[in-house]
């Protein structure tokens, strides 16, 4: 029987609920822009998934799933090598995120939802994906950004995105007003996800970066970085043009394979190199569990060459004679 056989069997796919009532919207509309098309991508899989090629989760009665029904979705996506145990999961999740939303509308019983919540993640691990970008990869970078506004822009972009780890919708969303300065390091107020604020630090090279920046920005209100552009100039700047100087830079620099996120990974990375506890790292990441920080350290082996160093075995190096093995074996030894 296959996940749509057996959705068709007990549920009653033309019942629809006006959109209001709809626990899919309801559940989307209380997640971080950043989260919602990840989420409503893997919502709308899932419906084609249980009802057929051309349905969206709008078109399935999420209040009538029930545990048989999650499980069998959970068989059939663990089943399809295409999807690693982490999509897997992420489908889960929304689908647990839209009962509950169902369940706090008046439309499943507390039974009900808690017992078709209580179907299992998928266990594996993977490789870390991602990597750190290393200092003289940064410096190249940085080198390319030229002696002019939008040389000094990016640069400054660069330094503070490094050196704070933000996340690619955090570094836009800033205003000029969410930065104060003092005399040798700067403050930032961001604004997380789940709506949680947390400072970050602008210190050392990305103090005197963000510090020339403002020098050509003029202290007017508005986003802290803005376009250059002809056509939106002074206009903020959005996630995906964030994205297109990190492109733009790295290619003149000859920096291969580079993400946006891969900033947020070195911040970490680093932060726990230079000797910083995990859970002050977390603290400036703006991570709700250590877990989710530790997933983030992309510190190179030679860190981990230098941990091990740090163990001391209490073994004192002798002057050996020479010594004829098979004369000196023991009755008895095996080896």
């Amino acid at each position: 029987m296959t996940t749509h056989d057996l959705a068709a069997a007990l549920f009653r796919l033309d019942e629809q609920l006006p959109t209001d009532r709809q626990p899919t919207a309801v559940y989307l509309s209380g997640l971080a822009a950043g989260s919602k098309p990840a989420m409503s991508q893997a919502l709308n899989s899932t419906a084609v998934l249980v009802a057929g090629e051309g349905s969206t989760a709008d078109d399935i009665p999420w209040h009538q799933m029930r545990f048989q029904h999650v499980q069998k979705i959970r068989q059939e996506l663990e089943a399809d090598e295409n999807l690693s145990y982490s999509t897997v999961n992420k489908y889960l999740a929304a689908i647990r995120g839209t009962l509950k939303a169902a369940w706090k509308l008046g439309q499943m019983s507390s039974e009900d939802y808690y017992r078709a919540v209580s179907v299992e993640n998928v266990k594996g691990e993977r490789l870390p994906t991602g990597r750190h970008i290393n200092a003289g990869e940064i410096s190249a970078m940085l080198a390319t950004c030229e002696q002019d506004a939008i040389g000094i822009r990016d640069a400054a972009i660069l330094s503070a995105w490094v050196t704070t780890g933000l996340r690619r919708a955090e570094l836009a969303a800033l205003d000029l007003a969410d930065y104060t300065l003092n005399d040798v390091y700067g403050e930032l107020v961001v604004q997380g996800k789940r709506n949680k604020e947390r400072t970050a630090y602008i210190q050392n090279g990305a103090f005197y970066a963000l510090r020339d920046w403002l020098a050509i920005r003029g202290d007017e209100d508005g986003p802290l970085f803005y376009s250059l552009g002809n056509r939106s100039k002074g206009g903020r700047m959005s996630s995906q043009a964030l994205y297109y100087v990190l492109q733009k830079r790295a290619k003149l620099a000859g920096v291969p394979d580079i993400t946006p996120h891969d900033m947020r990974r070195t911040f970490i990375s680093n932060l726990l190199d230079a000797g910083a506890d995990l859970s002050i790292a977390q603290k400036l990441a703006g991570h709700s569990s250590p877990t989710t920080t530790a997933r983030y350290d992309r510190r190179p082996e030679r860190a981990k060459q230098k941990a091990v160093a740090m163990l001391s075995v209490p073994y004192t190096p002798r002057t050996l004679p020479q010594i004829d093995v098979e004369e000196k074996k023991q009755p008895g030894d095996r080896f």
